[in-house]
């Protein structure tokens, strides 16, 4: 890789390179109106879901059925932030690979991490403001979820979204580099969209979970992506621990990203062009 820049310049950059992210995808416009409308509509089924499930089996999962609601239109608003279907940034960077374009990036004067981590925050950032808020709004309107009135609660919360960002790209960019070695990804990112769609509570809440299983779902990486942003919110989770919980696991899988970064760029494998 080539020489790096100043820091002071360096953040400049990946500043502008999340700006250029979030710029890029709001001009997916009729894109932007389909998430929404899809988003709207599993929110609404997975809603009355609930209430019947809830109206069967009060407080599952120490919810009352209005914290559950709640749940739910927060899982819609985070689903495209979050990259719970893939769609993010992984899906560029594997093609890059496939090509062999990566070449090039490797070869720029910037950390290939941070500059993808940039470009996915700013995107993240868009798809929270432009897809996510008109469902929630929807469901806190339609619905009446148990939601807090106190703006330190809000506050906490979008710290501990911030930080679900960090850990879902530090997942998605494994599952990216594993381009290097499986050419296509296809594979690894379908097993990624199973595997995040389940384990992080998007369809049922992870406290729901019993016995070993819901310790082993609650342990993963992928409870800081909802679960961990919802009871932050909902009063069910001390925001501190929370946080450092997928601090730790943000730590832990960029570690890893960067060490698997390292071995393949050690056996870039250039196709066509």
């Amino acid at each position: 890789m080539a020489g790096g820049v100043g820091a002071g310049g360096a953040g400049r950059l990946y500043v502008s390179v999340a700006a250029g992210g979030f710029r890029r995808y709001a001009t997916y416009r009729v894109a932007t109106a389909a998430g929404v409308f899809t988003n709207t509509v599993f929110g609404l089924i997975l809603a009355y879901t609930y209430l019947a499930l809830w109206d069967e089996r009060p407080g599952l999962g120490g919810y009352e059925q209005a914290q559950a609601l709640a749940y739910v239109w927060l899982g819609q608003a985070l689903f495209a932030t979050l990259a719970f279907g893939g769609g993010g940034v992984e899906s560029e960077l594997m093609e890059r690979i496939r090509t062999g374009d990566v070449a090039i990036d490797l070869y720029r004067p910037v950390d290939l991490q941070l500059w993808w981590l940039s470009a996915d925050v700013g995107r993240a950032v868009f798809q929270l403001l432009g897809r996510g808020t008109v469902p929630f709004a929807f469901g806190a309107l339609v619905f009446r979820p148990a939601l807090p009135a106190d703006p330190g609660a809000w506050a906490a919360f979008l710290v501990a979204v911030a930080l679900a960002m960090v850990v879902s790209f530090a997942i998605r960019y494994l599952v990216a580099l594993s381009a290097f070695w499986f050419l296509d990804g296809t594979g690894v990112t379908q097993m990624l969209m199973i595997a995040g769609t389940f384990c992080s509570g998007l369809l049922l809440p992870l406290n729901v979970f019993p016995g070993a299983l819901g310790d082993v779902v609650r342990a993963l990486p992928w409870s800081s992506l909802l679960q961990g942003p919802a009871d932050v919110l909902l009063g069910e989770a001390d925001a501190l621990r929370t946080y450092a919980f997928q601090a730790g696991w943000a730590v832990v899988l960029l570690a890893a990203g960067r060490l698997l970064q390292s071995a393949a760029t050690r056996r870039v494998v250039v196709q066509g062009g």
